[in-house]
């Protein structure tokens, strides 16, 4: 029998004022954050041989491939808000 997990993750940061929000061609929206570089916020899993240890994202292949099929949905959206210093 298989279970439904739910993770819901939520950052609130404060970020450079020329961060910006575009879209890939595929209307995916990621962050601008320099020329030439973007950034994706989204699931990234974290394993650990001792729960109170050092946590890595070094997974095999093998792993990643098994649990990206598992995911049935994800949704990632982004908000910028001007801030008053």
């Amino acid at each position: 029998m298989a279970k439904k997990l739910t993770v819901a993750i939520e950052l609130e940061m404060t970020v450079p004022d020329d961060w910006q929000i575009v879209e890939t061609e595929d209307g995916i929206g990621v962050l601008k954050i320099a020329p030439d570089q973007y950034l994706d916020l989204t699931f990234e899993p974290m394993v650990t041989s001792d729960v109170e240890g050092s946590w890595t994202n070094a997974v095999s292949e093998d792993f990643m491939e098994d649990l990206m099929d598992m995911v049935e949905s994800e949704s990632v959206s982004y908000e910028l808000k001007q801030t008053l210093n």
